[in-house]
């Protein structure tokens, strides 16, 4: 662990950390605060978020081009092509939410098609709307926020998430329950689509606004940026490869949770508990990965590639530390942890079953996590669908299937396939990283 890394990496991950559990916070209220008001719109809400889900990760990948590109031109100091790329991705972004939109459009006037109970469409379908929507906006915000990172800057962007989470909540209770003192009905799961518009709406302008007028910005921005086709062309074929990696790794664990319910609603049930615990370690890798981007991105922009080694190995070592320590610490307090979602026994002894293959998963995760994350911020992201076609598509899912069907371990045997499909993707990103510095091996700033 080189000690020249770790401060300027724990230093960039925190915020990102921060931000990233104010997001699982306005998500459990959310869910708390639908499911208080109806079991009809808890169902509906969790039917749409499947729905969406691939959607916004394929719009989220996309986004992530924007790091390496804007990260290379101000490492070297180079401010008219970060505004430029700015300008660029903006545009990018935007126009792909727009093209998402379509098919989800599409499928807004024939979802029937998708086999619902019929008491859950009337309910689905306004809140399906909102989020619809919301998309351009989210996809804008995602855009400040990794041209925010870029640069070092990833306080601003936590903040903005932070009150825009709280905003969320605020507006959930008058919408959803309604409020007689400002004459609002209430609204249901309506209001709950309601209050994610806004506050969507509210994170892009005001991200929008601090990067366009605050000082810390303003060395980069107030340099007239010139918008390319190559330019265009460049955050596309980066992103893509990104987001199709996203979706497929989001696509192994939806594919679970469907082996989860073959099985029964108790093992599904768990499965939903252990997903949202895994959620916790994800987030803190997560901010760790996303801070090593940022590094490595303004290191390869001045050719310095031995500090680019430095950079990713140092992250994963902090990485590996802090999976240790949050994994005890849920060992420890599993049972706890599991009332807080269920009262029910039967759930809670297969959430305990489902322990031991979460920890195995965990360093594989970890490895996953961090690589991809350097290999998106020294764009090299060709190869990442491909291994990640390999990891979740041809090893987790039919793992997961033949532990459980074949070998009739059950519901612990889906989760079993998973660390197998995770600590693939790691091992060949991490196979792609060497190779890249291989290929750069003496390579030096000049």
């Amino acid at each position: 662990m080189n000690t020249s890394h770790l401060l300027p990496i724990v230093r960039l991950s925190i915020p990102l950390i921060v931000g990233q559990l104010g997001v699982i916070v306005q998500q459990f209220a959310d869910t708390a605060m639908v499911g208080h008001y109806g079991t009809a719109e808890l169902s509906a809400a969790g039917f749409v978020g499947t729905v969406f889900n691939m959607f916004i990760f394929f719009l989220l990948g996309i986004s992530y081009s924007t790091t390496p590109v804007v990260g290379s031109f101000f490492g070297r100091g180079e401010m008219a092509g970060a505004s430029g790329t700015l300008r660029e991705s903006l545009l990018v972004n935007l126009c792909t939410a727009i093209m998402v939109m379509v098919p989800l459009t599409w499928l807004y006037f024939h979802i029937e098609l998708l086999d619902q109970p019929e008491e859950l469409i009337p309910v689905a379908r306004p809140y399906f709307l909102t989020l619809l929507l919301s998309l351009p906006f989210l996809s804008l915000f995602n855009t400040f926020k990794q041209f925010s990172d870029a640069l070092g800057e990833t306080r601003m962007p936590m903040w903005v998430m932070l009150v825009a989470n709280a905003l969320n909540i605020v507006l959930n209770i008058p919408l959803i329950f309604g409020c007689s003192v400002i004459g609002v009905p209430p609204l249901g799961l309506l209001g709950a689509g309601i209050a994610t518009l806004v506050s969507r709406m509210f994170m892009a302008v005001a991200m929008g606004l601090l990067v366009f007028f605050h000082k810390v910005y303003r060395p980069v921005v107030s340099i007239p940026g010139r918008v390319s086709l190559r330019g265009v062309w460049r955050l596309w074929a980066i992103g893509l490869p990104i987001s199709l990696q996203l979706c497929l790794e989001t696509a192994s664990f939806n594919v679970s949770g469907i082996f989860m319910g073959w099985i029964g609603s108790v093992p599904l049930a768990a499965h939903q508990v252990m997903c949202t615990i895994a959620t916790l370690c994800f987030q803190l890798v997560y901010g760790i990965g996303a801070a090593a981007a940022v590094r490595v991105s303004q290191y390869a922009g001045r050719n310095e590639w031995d500090e680019v080694r430095r950079a990713a190995y140092t992250a994963f070592a902090l990485a590996g530390c802090c999976i240790l320590v949050i994994s005890s610490g849920i060992v420890i307090g599993i049972r706890p942890l599991t009332a807080l979602f269920t009262t029910s026994g039967e759930v809670s002894l297969m959430v305990m079953a489902l322990l031991l293959p979460f920890l195995f998963y965990q360093m594989g995760d970890c490895l996953q996590i961090v690589f991809a994350n350097v290999l998106r911020g020294i764009a090299r992201v060709r190869t990442m669908m491909w291994s990640a076609f390999v990891a979740y598509v041809l090893v987790s899912i039919p793992l997961s299937y033949a532990f459980a069907f074949f070998f009739h371990f059950g519901a612990v045997g889906v989760w079993w396939g998973i660390p197998f499909g995770l600590t693939t993707a790691g091992v060949l990103f991490h196979r792609e990283f060497r190779k890249a510095l291989g290929e750069h091996a003496g390579t030096k700033h000049k």
